[in-house]
């Protein structure tokens, strides 16, 4: 019983692992004013987003990441650009 739990487990956790998209479908990159600017690809979520924004400010040392501004771009690998604060 308890290796099946373990498998139940695993099955949903890689479940869930899928739903997401990959941190390497984003481009991540730190502007000038110290402000991360995150490109997402067409089948992205804004919290996936933020997720990846976040990651980057806590390579900084800072904890949280505000939403700044968000727009459509021209790109067709990266459609929406989303610009966050670390904080």
């Amino acid at each position: 019983m308890k290796n099946l739990n373990t498998v139940v487990l695993i099955g949903v956790g890689f479940g869930l692992l899928a739903c997401s998209t990959p941190q390497s479908e984003f481009g991540v990159y730190q502007q000038s004013d110290g402000t991360i600017g995150v490109h997402a690809p067409k089948s992205a979520k804004e919290n996936e987003a933020q997720e990846v924004a976040l990651a980057e400010c806590k390579k900084q040392g800072k904890r949280t990441a505000t939403i700044l501004e968000s727009r459509k771009t021209v790109n067709d690998r990266f459609p929406l650009t989303y610009i966050y604060l670390c904080r």
